[in-house]
């Protein structure tokens, strides 16, 4: 009986840890094979190269934080404006994406084929957020700014190391994410 192979996507999931953890410069096939417990003979196997596999873990991420996240928004329905907060959740909360979506941000600088894959992202995000806004909002200018704001909040606020004097950060940014909403 033949051995195992360790299956493609735990070599995707890994380089993806290994990219929030340390960029992509942390991504390297000794590194993930030794984070798998398995020898780097395996990986050639699947991809023909390093860059296959960032081209691979930047897949992935583009479906993880846009595709599946979309399809989640449309399947628990609701209003715009829950759909909107939704998506936000999945995509800049947590211990998941968030680590994932600032290390390809940062990376970004750097790689010239990383910005354009971020900004292929980004539009879809804001779409999704100018279409929600758009249902309560008809001034197309200001539907662009709150879409903006909203984006900029998301992002930006994992950035903000500033305290809010008799208010903690989620108050702070509920009641941002209110005023964005028109709530």
């Amino acid at each position: 009986m033949g051995a195992l192979r360790t299956p493609r996507e735990k070599w995707v999931e890994e380089g993806l840890r290994a990219l929030a953890a340390g960029g992509p410069d942390a991504v390297r096939v000794e590194a993930l094979a030794k984070a798998l417990g398995v020898t780097k003979g395996g990986f050639y196997g699947y991809f023909a190269n390093r860059r296959a596999l960032l081209d691979a873990m930047l897949d992935a991420w583009e479906r993880e934080c846009v595709d599946d996240v979309l399809d989640r928004v449309e399947r628990e329905g609701g209003d715009p404006r829950e759909k909107v907060r939704l998506a936000g959740r999945l995509t800049f909360s947590g211990d998941r994406l968030l680590p994932i979506d600032l290390a390809v941000r940062d990376w970004a600088r750097r790689d010239e084929a990383v910005a354009e894959r971020l900004r292929r992202v980004d539009n879809r995000r804001m779409q999704l957020a100018r279409d929600a806004i758009s249902t309560f909002c008809s001034d197309p200018d200001e539907v662009e700014a709150r879409s903006l704001l909203a984006f900029c909040m998301a992002i930006g606020s994992h950035f903000l190391a500033a305290d809010h004097p008799d208010r903690s950060r989620p108050e702070v940014m509920t009641r941002a994410a209110d005023l964005i909403l028109g709530l």
